[in-house]
């Protein structure tokens, strides 16, 4: 395998873990009013994502940082015309990142309350932005001979991209519900399991149609394989929340993503972004990729860093792997 192809593949694998970590992360956000009927329980939801997910966040810094040191070309083509929801996603990341750590420093209803709307607000908004710009990637956008944008900074919002925010949002809604239901305990557990079980179908829909759509548009042969793996996983996860089987069903989504993700980047290669205007525009894999000799570079940095941020990352998960309920909410502390 060559340089490019290992990092296209290298990159892929990058979202995949951002999307698979930060989308229970998103999903705890957008369900704090919903599986939160006090206080003591928002600060469980809350707690249960309190010590990973500035670690999540890292994945996409990751994932756009490999961009631009292996594909530049890619990178600046799509970031430059996608600029709009990429504002949007880093404006709501910085405040939901603030409302984490200002909420409990006043003992005020009114202040929390505020700062709990920042973190449901930015939760539900953060995917859609995030499924704008991967759904941009696999369907294209207007580009011309130069990689540059045609037309309005709007012309992101084709229906595609759209339902492709959708499918992001409705499987981090589930994921949230998913990863709550195994992390905690009591009444919270009994409502993120019966909320699992009651809307999970429906929240697969959208993913299924967008990797339709990605196959009959884009998609080769092979790629229907892990397309209906992506769907059997699924249903498999369906069955196990009904079943109470929390981390095997928390699991089987995470498979679900997995292939997903594989059907997606399968349809996109060997492009990196295809040009709606004229398919002998579309950057591809080996047109954006950078010099031999940068791919060799950042090669061995991956090689030395990406094991120690996985070991890092894997010790914080299992040293907060225990489930938490009211019984372990200590009385509000604050100045």
């Amino acid at each position: 395998m060559d340089l490019p192809t290992l990092w296209f593949c290298v990159i892929a694998l990058l979202w995949l873990g951002y999307l698979f970590l930060e989308g229970f992360d998103f999903g705890v956000g957008m369900l704090l009013p919903v599986l939160g009927r006090g206080e003591r329980e928002r600060r469980v939801l809350i707690n249960t994502i309190g010590p990973v997910w500035d670690g999540n966040e890292v994945w996409l810094i990751v994932a756009g940082g490999s961009m631009f040191a292996a594909f530049p070309g890619w990178y600046a083509s799509l970031f430059s015309t996608v600029y709009l929801p990429l504002t949007v996603l880093l404006i709501v990341l910085i405040g939901r990142g603030v409302a984490f750590e200002y909420r409990g420093k006043v003992d005020s209803p009114t202040w929390r309350r505020c700062w709990d709307v920042v973190i449901v607000l930015a939760s539900w908004t953060a995917p859609l932005m995030v499924g704008l710009m991967l759904s941009a990637t696999v369907f294209g956008l207007p580009l011309d001979a130069n990689g540059d944008r045609i037309g309005s900074p709007l012309v992101v919002l084709s229906w595609p991209n759209l339902l492709g925010a959708l499918a992001v949002l409705a499987f981090s809604l589930l994921h949230g519900a998913a990863f709550l239901a195994l992390k905690t305990e009591g009444v919270v557990r009994q409502r993120a399991q019966r909320f699992a079980r009651t809307l999970g179908a429906p929240l697969l829909v959208p993913l299924v149609a967008l990797l339709l759509l990605a196959q009959l548009r884009e998609g080769a042969a092979w790629t229907w394989i892990p397309l209906l793996a992506a769907v059997a996983a699924g249903l498999a996860a369906l069955l196990r929340h009904t079943a109470s089987a929390d981390g095997q069903a928390f699991a089987l989504q995470g498979v679900a993503l997995a292939a997903a993700v594989l059907t997606l980047f399968g349809a996109l290669w060997p492009n990196v972004l295809p040009s709606t205007v004229d398919p002998a525009w579309s950057l591809s894999v080996a047109g954006t990729a950078a010099s031999p000799y940068t791919l060799t570079v950042v090669t061995w940095v991956a090689a030395f860093g990406t094991p120690a941020v996985l070991v890092y990352q894997g010790w914080t998960y299992w040293v907060f792997r225990r489930r938490i309920g009211t019984r372990h909410i200590p009385p509000v502390h604050a100045p």
